[in-house]
């Protein structure tokens, strides 16, 4: 097969934690550019991964040398690179969330379907492997019918860079929902074969941070904050989801006055239930011959940004779609908005 050559746009946290080195592991492509807007980011990657750094993405658009593309910049200009390649004849793989909003996900999926080019988002967790595995529970009927699914994504005090890039909706479209949130939501999407939306009641809150100056915290992993910045974003939020399948709550928190981190994933089937303790392993709950039984599968944890890479370049390769398509992210971006939307009207939003 042809080695599928690579550009990276964005030379930021998830392209040096992620994807670069997913590329640089896959057999069959090179990465041939990297593009920052920060000239000297771009070079710092380009010294580690080669290839040639650029810092406008609009010079590589016409390149016939580039094959795929990853978009790891900020939500604000998500939509416009990943359009922008997808007309230029050029396969993506964008970060999540897809876009700031719903409508601007729309769009991307229409450029997907109009172009014919493969537009993956990175979901990643749908390549986790306690995710996989809770998805083939489900699929095989052992958990029964699956019902009710809670969401917990809270922390005490983790609001990221605050006042910068994260907490400025212009910029991120949102905050805590949209940052955490959409990760969960995806994976029980995913899980639950991505069942249609009908009814989002939700309400969000922008409280602990609003107060930059005076935010007490213990970290700050995109920090340090910015005290002149902006903070208009949620830090936490809250709602209820009726599905074509299973009804859906969250509770989700980047910062609460409760100080525990409760990450987790509750599914409640008739017959069987499963806690994923986020971004680790799973306990399967369940009875047989009278007794109540605990299960705590052990197995090999593969890479999953290696694996989302790999599912890429295979797409790109075969054609075969993937459960990471646009197709499938865009629900996510639907309920986030009718979320923000339920939470700004104060009512429940119907679909």
């Amino acid at each position: 097969m042809k080695k599928l050559r690579v550009a990276v746009i964005g030379c930021g946290s998830i392209a040096k934690a992620a994807h670069l080195p997913a590329y640089q592991k896959a057999e069959g492509c090179e990465i041939a550019y990297l593009c920052d807007v920060l000239v000297e980011r771009a070079e710092e990657a380009v010294a580690e991964y080669g290839g040639s750094a650029v810092t406008d993405y609009r010079e590589l658009l016409e390149k016939e040398d580039i094959d795929v593309v990853s978009v790891c910049t900020p939500n604000n200009v998500h939509a416009r690179i990943t359009i922008d390649f997808l007309k230029a004849g050029k396969h993506v793989l964008c970060e999540k969330p897809a876009a700031r909003t719903y409508s601007e996900a729309l769009e991307m999926q229409k450029a997907h379907h109009e172009t014919g080019r493969i537009l993956n988002i990175g979901v990643c967790n749908r390549f986790n492997s306690s995710v996989v595995r809770i998805k083939q529970l489900i699929d095989s009927g052992e958990l029964g019918d699956i019902y009710h699914v809670y969401l917990s994504f809270r922390a005490h005090r983790s609001i990221p860079g605050l006042g910068g890039a994260f907490t400025t909706k212009d910029i991120a479209g949102g905050g805590a929902l949209i940052d955490w949130g959409v990760h969960f939501l995806d994976i029980v999407m995913y899980c639950c074969g991505d069942p249609a939306p009908r009814t989002v009641t939700g309400q969000t809150f922008s409280k602990l941070g609003c107060d930059i100056a005076g935010y007490t915290y213990t970290g700050m992993w995109a920090g340090p904050p910015v005290m002149d910045g902006v903070y208009d974003v949620d830090d936490s939020v809250t709602a209820l989801i009726r599905t074509e399948g299973p009804v859906l709550t969250l509770h989700g928190a980047w910062a609460q006055n409760i100080g525990k981190e409760e990450m987790y994933i509750d599914f409640m089937g008739e017959t069987g239930g499963v806690r994923l303790d986020y971004g680790a392993g799973f306990t399967q709950y369940t009875a047989k011959d009278g007794a109540l039984l605990e299960i705590k599968p052990s197995f090999t944890m593969e890479n999953m940004y290696e694996e989302e890479i790999k599912n890429f370049l295979d797409c790109v390769q075969t054609g075969k779609p993937s459960s990471a398509s646009i197709d499938k992210a865009v629900l996510s971006s639907q309920i986030l908005q009718a979320i923000y939307d339920s939470s700004e009207s104060k009512c429940e939003i119907a679909f």
